[in-house]
């Protein structure tokens, strides 16, 4: 259901009001009472959840976080199931055995609109991080692996909840949580799910964090590919025959060079080369050789044209006669697209952030990160916003990857006021 031309008109007028004036109207009670006394949980929330280590890859970690999530999901009054990947999972080159699961929640309500809320649990530290680099809090900021990226946003969801709870409302149709274990490798397992629920709402906040210091909402998020060269030569003695070799690894060094120029920085699609092997002695000609490419694109489309100039370029010919080469291109995330509606909702966000005295930021520009609000989005049925967790950065690091204790009462005030005006609208 496309949101209405007066609700969007109204968020526009307080935006622009605000922004010419410096006025703003109050925070909205008893809501913003209640943001203010959760700050304390919250961050509580977040101890514990660090002190779970969940890489996407730990699976005994996974099922521990989700079973933590699960107690407090239907504390907070939900129907909560734990899901597994299902028939409908895909197999990337680097998807591990066995997939992280899902936590799913539905909390029933006496309206008709359907909001859903979209995180994720897995981490990309590996197990024995958090001994090295545990939670701690150093002045305005919370430290820790995965604080930001997204236990934070895991934290809002959950903290938003318990405010609507308190406050007793229920005007949504559906509020639907789900957290899922394999985002950071790409989302095999939980993609299809994803997609197949969000096209049964009518709007979708996902929790990412907001890149700090920005303070800021996005729109649009990049669509990730891995593009691949695997050569194979023959060995020989690099010392006694070499001639009767075929460089594998010359050969890749090759391909390399002729596919280097596929980006195009004005259309946002970028191509780098990232990984690259051959060989296994000092003393032998490399039989194999292989390399990986990360591609980033802002829309659906650009996919195919990547493609397309990538095999036509490893096509060309060899460098090495008699190798064989071999090109593969994996779509592994779709990108986040703009629309009017999603504009339209953002306006009506930075609407509740004027009633704060303050600026939220709106992102069109897909940096470069993909996520989970892509698979959201799919269907084209609800309007999906991206970065609703805290404000932070740091990201995939485990020695500086940080929280801004300070955007803890915004960003929770900014999702429970989103959730009650979406169920209304």
């Amino acid at each position: 259901m496309a949101l209405s031309v007066r609700w969007a008109a109204k968020a526009s007028l307080a935006v622009a009001c605000f922004l010419a004036t410096g006025a703003a109207s109050a925070p909205v009670e008893p809501v913003y009472s209640l943001v203010r006394k959760e700050k304390p949980a919250l961050v509580a929330t977040l101890r514990q959840l660090i002190g779970i280590e969940s890489g996407s890859r730990d699976r005994e970690g996974l099922d521990k976080i989700a079973g933590v999530l699960k107690d407090r999901l239907a504390a907070l009054g939900g129907k909560v199931e734990l899901v597994e990947a299902g028939a409908d999972s895909v197999r990337l080159f680097d998807t591990p055995p066995r997939i992280g699961g899902a936590v799913l929640a539905r909390f029933e309500g006496t309206g008709t609109r359907k909001v859903m809320l979209l995180a994720h649990m897995d981490t990309v530290y590996p197990r024995g991080t958090l001994a090295k680099r545990p939670f701690r809090v150093e002045g305005t900021r919370a430290y820790g692996p995965g604080v930001a990226d997204e236990k934070g946003g895991v934290a809002v969801i959950l903290h938003a909840l318990a405010i609507l709870k308190e406050l007793g409302f229920r005007e949504y149709g559906t509020l639907t949580v789900l957290i899922d274990g394999d985002e950071e490798i790409s989302t095999p397992g939980a993609r299809a799910l994803i997609t197949r629920l969000a096209s049964q709402h009518d709007v979708v906040f996902s929790c990412e964090p907001s890149p700090a210091p920005k303070d800021e909402l996005a729109l649009a998020t990049s669509g990730i590919a891995a593009a691949s060269v695997a050569v194979r030569g023959r060995p020989a003695h690099a010392g006694v025959n070499p001639e009767d070799g075929r460089n594998a690894l010359l050969e890749l060094a090759h391909q390399l060079l002729e596919t280097q120029g596929l980006g195009d920085p004005s259309r946002g699609i970028k191509f780098n080369w990232t990984v690259a092997s051959a060989g296994t002695t000092r003393n032998v000609i490399p039989d194999t050789a292989t390399a990986s490419a990360d591609v980033r694109v802002r829309q659906i489309a650009d996919f195919d044209a990547v493609e397309q100039a990538f095999r036509a370029a490893v096509a060309k010919g060899h460098l090495v006669p008699d190798t064989k080469v071999e090109a593969t291109f994996e779509r592994r995330r779709p990108p986040l697209e703009v629309t009017d509606r999603s504009r339209a909702l953002a306006k009506r966000g930075q609407a509740i952030y004027a009633e704060m005295g303050k600026q939220l930021g709106v992102d069109e520009s897909s940096k470069g990160a993909g996520t989970d609000a892509a698979f959201a989005a799919l269907s084209g049925k609800p309007v999906v916003l991206e970065n609703f967790g805290l404000v932070g950065f740091g990201y995939h690091s485990p020695d500086a990857e940080y929280v801004e204790l300070e955007s803890i009462e915004p960003r929770l005030y900014l999702l429970s006021r989103l959730i009650m005006d979406s169920s209304r609208e």
